[in-house]
């Protein structure tokens, strides 16, 4: 890595610097919490991260967060994991989510679009009576604080709805996108035996209608624990017998009545897929998530009441609830619910014009798309209200920026960001007042002391090294669901480094600040930005009698592309021709995910192992990214190293 200045592709102008709200809020926090009044955002970060406890004090004062029994103290015990904050303190996530409806009660909190790119709003005043009617009907099913809600639905504003609803009565909010297969959907939503379950009827995507009334039937039969279903006739279906009508229930005006929950209460549970076993259930607080958005989505993506916040995203990824709390400081959030390319590739860039958007977030894959699609989106569209374009899900290689520069606007703030589901936030990105360098994310977020280690737990600055973060975030998960000693959390995370998060990417700090993303450091499946572990699909593909065993490996490529391989080793007598691999990608598409099918189906003579049987995923991404044998694996560690010579010549064929 040079630490070679180079010039910024992107710099903000004095005014822009001046009117930000991380800017405001420096000057604030340094007359009232003791921040430095100069030195700019590098000297923030550093108090930031160095006085947590008066950080995290000024965030909540800033942003008005409402505790409605004060906090005995910010940080009660600072240990990851097992971190206590605002012990003491109660609020309510939904209530803080609904403010603006005092204020702005007639303007829209939701631009609703779908596959006709046509905006409808929903606004304040519409979107709380709405919250307020469905909380008191779950109320009257006997919901209470701590059950779970399920929703299988797209993005579009009901599920919004029912998630503040959730929250307002202190119950869990979980969900997963339509085009989820039944299993994968289960895998999810069984761990978390949850009460009620809202579900569409089908959805649209690409100009087609999808129905899924023979899975929300599978989802019934296999959830015991549901109380209740409610029904959403996306494509105008009678509800099913026993199902209550969604009409029904949010037809009522009534004020939203917010139970006040401690801090640590939790507010939603997300998944995020390792490699062996069921998906991770990560519950995340009311609380932590609360003041760690405020922050990242005040201060970092500077949105207040005057944005229009549009990211493109389903249900399923993590960046649907992020979307969610652009609410919190007041923002107009934009739902679509589509194809990203429907009916061309410049679909997303329409939805940005049409709705005003401010900021407009997507994934790399998609910007490279456009690149090669040869979108103009600057000429063809008008973009005049975007300040911001975002992007996440995997890093933007250098010739995403500059196409969003020359192709969008010159005067174009880009924002690489990266976090993780883990966190439901951003480790390292947007920073309205800082230069934007080609293949770079700005810098670290406030209050997350990110470091690139090497295996010895040494600091490295522009040298590639592990993502570790060396202080609590308060979003940090409060815990798994079903992991009761917290065995599988601390494993996950804290096993490599004791006392530290470390998140399984490969990054570079630069001597300037900013950070470079390099991809996965273990085998998580990691497309657009959704992420699913082998193991899922091992078990889908192998169910098939002419697959004796398989591997798959998801691979980051320099131009922003990712490579997903699936190699299979056939039973005796099995060929794979192009049937067999139409049924395997048949099989992932219909019970996990349509993003997960693989982009080559290949033949082995076999799959390696560790000597403890287990597959080995990363030694073999490291050869197919053309690390050498003898450093990409142990050798006293395989079951069989001459299997390893496939991967290593095929390695060699695609250079």
């Amino acid at each position: 890595m040079s630490t070679v200045n180079p010039q910024p592709l992107w710099q903000p102008d004095l005014q822009r610097i001046a009117r930000s709200q991380v800017t405001r809020f420096q000057a604030w926090a340094a007359e009232h919490h003791g921040a430095p009044a100069d030195g700019g955002y590098e000297a923030l970060h550093r108090w930031s991260v160095d006085e947590l406890e008066p950080f995290w004090e000024a965030v909540t004062q800033w942003f008005d967060v409402r505790f409605s029994t004060p906090y005995a103290r910010v940080l009660g015990d600072r240990s990851m994991p097992g971190a206590e904050w605002f012990p003491g303190a109660t609020l309510n996530y939904a209530e803080h989510a609904l403010r603006a409806a005092e204020t702005r009660a007639n303007e829209p909190a939701i631009l609703h679009v779908d596959e006709t790119h046509e905006p409808r709003p929903v606004t304040w005043s519409e979107l709380s009576r709405q919250v307020g009617s469905l909380a008191a009907e779950l109320r009257a099913l006997g919901l209470r604080p701590g059950d779970r809600v399920s929703g299988y639905l797209p993005n579009i504003p009901q599920a919004v709805v029912a998630l503040l609803a959730t929250a307002a009565v202190g119950a869990v909010w979980t969900s997963c996108a339509p085009d989820f297969g039944a299993r994968s959907v289960l895998d999810r939503f069984q761990q978390v035996e949850p009460v009620v379950l809202f579900t569409v009827d089908g959805y649209r995507y690409g100009g087609k209608a999808h129905d899924r009334r023979e899975t929300v039937a599978e989802l019934r039969r296999e959830l015991p624990s549901l109380r209740a279903v409610v029904h959403i006739p996306l494509l105008g279906t009678e509800a099913p017998e026993g199902a209550l009508e969604w009409d029904a229930l949010t037809s009522a005006d009534i004020e939203p009545v917010f139970e006040q929950v401690p801090f640590a209460h939790p507010l939603w549970v997300l998944y995020s897929s390792g490699t062996t076993g069921l998906p991770k259930a990560i519950v995340q607080s009311q609380g932590g998530i609360l003041v760690e958005h405020l922050k990242q989505l005040g201060l970092h993506c500077d949105l207040g009441p005057e944005d229009r916040f549009f990211w493109y995203t389903s249900t399923g990824w993590m960046m649907w609830n992020f979307l969610v709390s652009g609410l919190l400081t007041g923002t107009t959030v934009v739902l679509y619910d589509g194809s990203p390319g429907y009916p061309d590739t410049g679909a997303q860039w329409r939805v940005a014009e049409r709705t005003g958007a401010t900021l407009y977030g997507t994934s790399a894959a998609y910007v490279m798309a456009c690149r090669k699609a040869d979108v103009h989106p600057g000429r063809d569209f008008d973009l005049s209200t975007v300040q911001c374009v975002a992007t996440t899900g995997s890093p933007l290689p250098p010739d995403g920026f500059r196409w969003l520069h020359d192709e969008v606007r010159e005067d174009l703030w880009i924002a690489s960001v990266s976090g993780g589901t883990d966190v439901c936030s951003c480790f390292a990105g947007a920073v309205p007042t800082l230069p934007v360098y080609i293949g770079e994310l700005q810098a670290p977020s406030l209050g997350t002391d990110l470091q690139s280690w090497d295996p010895s737990g040494k600091p490295l600055i522009d040298e590639v090294g592990e993502l570790v973060v060396t202080n609590p975030m308060p979003s940090m998960p409060i815990h798994f669901w079903n992991d009761p000693d917290g065995s599988r959390y601390h494993d996950s995370y804290f096993d490599t480094y004791p006392g530290v998060w470390r998140h399984g990417d490969w990054i570079t700090v630069t001597s300037r600040g900013s950070v470079v993303i390099h991809g996965r450091s273990d085998s998580t499946l990691n497309r657009q930005g959704v992420r699913m572990g082998s193991a899922d699909i091992y078990e889908a593909v192998e169910r098939l009698p002419e697959i004796k065993e398989s591997l798959v490996i998801g691979i980051e490529q320099p131009d922003g592309g990712y490579w997903m391989p699936l190699f299979v080793q056939l039973a005796p007598g099995a060929v794979l021709d192009q049937a067999l691999r139409d049924r395997i990608k048949a099989t992932i598409r219909e019970n996990l995910s349509p993003r997960h099918i693989p982009d080559e189906v290949i033949e082995v003579p076999g799959i390696p192992h560790t000597l403890t049987g287990k597959r080995i995923e990363v030694p073999v991404k490291r050869l197919l990214q053309g690390t050498p044998l003898e450093k990409a694996v142990n050798p006293g560690s395989i079951d069989n190293l001459e299997l390893l010579h496939f991967y290593e010549d095929l390695a060699r064929k695609r250079a």
